[in-house]
């Protein structure tokens, strides 16, 4: 089983201990808490702090299938993503109950589906949305990105703009976030292929995050028809895919841009423990799985290395796996307090982690805000307010937003 759906099968990697508990108004069962579990900050041991409650937890939409990712249209409706493979729309902040057409079929098992959603950032000039998805059966299936034209009611031209350069096997591990950057490109994350038994080539299939020849365990970059930056890292090795700008990851579900520095910023998955918050730049190895502070699910060691010469550490490590899911960067105004910080949503922990970081963009300090439900993604809306999905067969659209007086 891998870190994204580990639930209540594996209850060990589930419990938390709760310190002081402060309610929220606006959500039954959604407070501020102090956690005694410590994590690693900067390599550093610290304890997850208390926040102030100074914001209320609104429930807008209800009832949403497995929702993974959510995207603003400038007209400020709202598109949402079903694993299963609808894509919903938000107007007026009302769910409508028809799902939009022109989604095609998609690989829906275990953590497979539709899957991450953003808009391109000229949407007013060209009506395209991209997606990542999973495709293929259970014995081969793999990573696709795609784009279409919406026109307000309906999905057109459906494009796969890219493919994961192998098949696989089982449901684990597709990655996959998008992010643009600064330059008009596109950055999407995509696992490492999945857990042991699953084999590539002779060996556990995670081995391919260390091989540049390969999409798993990488975070490619490409523009937004497709074709390759001339610029990218890895452009003039033969024996690299031309795609890859970092390599070394288990599996990125939380991909973000400090817009104010440029910084990317991920959260991983680690196996049993070892979630990571990592910067990413182009060229990086993040290590996996040669050097990690995860264990095999069995309780023995993935490798006796934690950090090697040449691969990048770790801002933040998790242990126990919070599975952490959806990230952003906050800047707004309604909360000028939380300016520069990280919300990176948990699945197992069922909170949100708020990561306060310097100028100098290190990790110093984080606190948990309970949600109670697994957190699939969580975005800032163009309002300046935090939004929440959580990851259930009733999955809600949450909104954090200042106390009313």
């Amino acid at each position: 089983m891998s870190s994204p759906d580990r639930n209540l099968a594996q209850p060990i990697y589930a419990h938390i201990a709760v310190g002081i508990a402060i309610a929220v108004l606006g959500l039954s069962g959604c407070a501020l808490q102090s956690q005694s579990e410590p994590s690693t900050v900067g390599q550093t041991p610290t304890t997850v702090t208390e926040a102030n409650a100074d914001f209320q937890a609104v429930t807008l939409v209800e009832n949403l299938e497995r929702p993974w990712s959510m995207a603003w249209l400038p007209d400020g409706n709202l598109l949402i993503t079903e694993r299963p493979g609808r894509l919903r729309i938000v107007r007026d902040g009302m769910l409508d109950p028809s799902p939009i057409p022109g989604v095609p079929e998609v690989f829906a098992q275990g953590q497979g589906g539709l899957m991450d959603i953003v808009v391109h950032p000229r949407f007013g000039e060209n009506r395209l949305v991209y997606f990542t998805y999973s495709n293929g059966t259970p014995a081969a299936n793999r990573t696709h990105i795609a784009r279409a034209t919406f026109d307000g009611s309906k999905l057109s031209n459906w494009e796969i703009i890219f493919k994961v350069s192998q098949t696989k096997s089982r449901a684990q591990h597709f990655g996959s976030r998008l992010v643009w950057l600064p330059d008009g490109t596109l950055l999407a994350s995509i696992g490492d292929g999945g857990n042991p038994p699953v084999e590539l080539e002779g060996e556990f299939i995670r081995q391919q995050a260390q091989n540049l020849n390969s999409h798993l365990g990488k975070v490619i970059r490409i523009k937004d028809d497709g074709s390759i930056p001339s610029n990218n890292p890895f452009l003039n090795d033969p024996n690299a895919a031309p795609e890859v700008w970092s390599y070394g990851h288990r599996n990125i579900q939380g991909l973000a841009l400090a817009p104010t520095t440029n910084q990317v910023w991920a959260t991983e998955h680690g196996s049993r423990g070892g979630d990571e918050v990592n910067r990413l730049e182009a060229g990086d190895n993040f290590g996996w799985p040669l050097a990690t502070h995860s264990r095999e699910y069995s309780g023995g060691l993935i490798s006796p290395e934690t950090s090697l010469p040449g691969m990048v550490d770790p801002e933040v490590i998790w242990t126990p796996s919070i599975a952490p899911s959806g990230l952003t960067v906050y800047t707004g105004a309604p909360f000028s307090q939380w300016q520069g910080n990280l919300f990176a949503g948990g699945l197992v922990s069922q909170d949100i982690r708020r990561i306060e970081v310097d100028q100098s963009g290190k990790v110093i300090n984080e606190t948990s805000i309970a949600i109670g439900q697994r957190v699939r993604d969580v975005r800032q809306g163009p309002d300046g307010l935090l939004y929440v999905l959580t990851d259930t067969l009733a999955g809600q659209l949450i909104r954090l937003e200042p106390p009313k007086s």
